[in-house]
């Protein structure tokens, strides 16, 4: 099946894209994690989006944090794949194609990510090494996860 990334900034986005991309992190992170938090954190106003889509439904997202914001260095978060979307490998395409933007729009550079605890090893495949102990972040265990 064919997915289609594309990546945008904040103020590109038209309000039907705005839409299916909250709708999908609250989806994932809220019901399906059954996780109250505050996920509108006005960190999305500055940052990228990145975005897959199959027969233009979004199936997968993450958002690309610039240095200084949520981290020192540069981070990616609120990355996502929709449930049926799962186990077809489009979470390492995706982890793929934001890595790539980022060095294509910032140049080669830490970067730095807040995994899930359990997600360490998805991580861990794109280089991603643990750093520190883990922690918890809206009742979640995660870990701080860095690639030199």
């Amino acid at each position: 099946m064919e997915h289609q990334f594309s990546i945008k900034a904040f103020a590109e986005l038209n309000p039907f894209e705005l839409y299916a991309y909250l709708q999908l992190r609250s989806e994932v992170f809220v019901v399906e994690q059954n996780c109250v938090y505050q996920d509108l954190d006005d960190k999305d106003q500055k940052s990228l989006h990145v975005f897959v889509h199959q027969h233009d439904k979004l199936v997968a997202c993450a958002r690309i944090v610039p240095a200084a914001l949520a981290y020192p260095e540069i981070s990616i978060g609120r990355v996502i794949v929709a449930e049926p979307f799962r186990k077809q490998q489009l979470g390492h395409e995706l982890m793929r194609f934001c890595v790539a933007e980022i060095h294509k729009c910032f140049g080669q550079q830490k970067i730095v990510l807040s995994a899930q605890a359990h997600l360490q090893n998805f991580y861990k495949k794109h280089n991603f090494v643990p750093e520190g102990a883990t922690y918890l972040e809206d009742g979640i265990p995660h870990i701080h996860m860095i690639k030199l």
